[in-house]
């Protein structure tokens, strides 16, 4: 669990106040044991509106939230603030430069899904290149009932193993995906990061492109990879190529992805972030006329068992706050 340097310590006069801005976001609650919550005084919103937050987080001793935004402003009308922990791996909620210098720690939790979404995207690559959607859709809509065979052919059914999965993004995600892949026989590259140097297996980005048959991208959400996977890279991916994209979404030019998808231009992409959401109704890849789009509601992270190890490392921030020094 990664954190700023910051004070310490809750007040020995009252109980530690322990907000949580956004808990419905973790569908399995935070398991503190009652020892605990005896020195707590803990209040779960499931949703706090942009309005309410300075309000919730005023009295805040501890104030966990996974995507509210917390701006100078806000910190510093915090008085009693001493700790931020982030219910996600990334940090890009927070001005970290200002909770420093108002000696706030600020913890997340890096590795709790990095299992899950690795998963993820290994199924959904073998949903991209088998094009389970379409065949699922052919099961009921008719075209198998009307099959002269006992089955029914449509998209070119191919496997993972012996084709090329391109990574762009090495952390502990990649690694993960790249381990998986490698499992079920595929070929993996890496690509250099953009805004990075290259380590010295890692290839430029367009060669990346090129040569794979499924590109997957597990990067941070920075200047220099906002709107990494705009028209001209789309276009240098082959055309029986997918794209899967489970890190930021704004790394993705979502009406690019669409008119490539559109065009024929890739075989298929597997989005788990947009970057909006919840998008409006209106967003690019909410049209219903994409063909071969798997669009998933940023549930790659989500399952069961890194909700609970997520829970489980909040709970134990808190609980060494309490023990530090005041």
């Amino acid at each position: 669990m990664n954190n700023l340097p910051g004070s310490k310590g809750c007040p020995t006069t009252r109980p530690c106040r322990v907000v949580f801005l956004d808990a419905d976001t973790l569908s399995c609650g935070l398991p503190f044991p009652p020892e605990l919550l005896g020195q707590l005084n803990y209040q779960a919103y499931g949703r706090t509106a942009p309005d309410e937050i300075a309000g919730r987080m005023r009295e805040a001793d501890i104030l966990i939230t996974n995507k509210a935004r917390l701006t100078a402003e806000r910190l510093q009308d915090a008085p009693h603030l001493k700790r931020i922990l982030v219910a996600a791996a990334g940090t890009d909620n927070v001005d970290l430069s200002a909770a420093q210098a108002l000696g706030i720690r600020v913890h997340n939790v890096p590795d709790y899904c990095t299992e899950s979404v690795a998963e993820h995207t290994l199924a959904s690559l073998l949903a991209l290149r088998r094009h389970l959607l379409t065949h699922a859709r052919a099961a009921t809509d008719g075209r198998w009932s009307t099959s002269p065979f006992f089955c029914w052919h449509g998209p070119r059914i191919r496997e993972v193993r012996g084709s090329v999965l391109g990574i762009v993004g090495r952390g502990r995600i990649g690694r993960a995906t790249a381990q998986l892949a490698q499992g079920l026989g595929a070929r993996v590259i890496f690509a250099e990061r953009p805004g990075r140097p290259a380590a010295a297996d890692e290839l430029p980005l367009a060669e990346v492109l090129a040569e794979a048959d499924a590109i997957s991208l597990h990067l941070p959400l920075t200047p220099d990879t906002r709107d990494l996977m705009n028209a001209q890279h789309l276009s240098l991916m082959k055309a029986d190529a997918v794209l899967i994209n489970t890190g930021r979404g704004a790394v993705v030019n979502a009406q690019a992805l669409a008119d490539a998808l559109r065009a024929g231009r890739l075989a298929g992409a597997a989005i788990d972030v947009l970057d909006v959401e919840p998008p409006p109704p209106d967003h690019p890849l909410l049209a219903q006329d994409i063909p071969h789009l798997l669009l998933t509601p940023h549930v790659a992270w989500a399952s069961e068992a890194a909700q609970q190890r997520l829970a489980k490392a909040l709970v134990t921030l808190v609980a060494e706050h309490l023990q530090a020094p005041a």
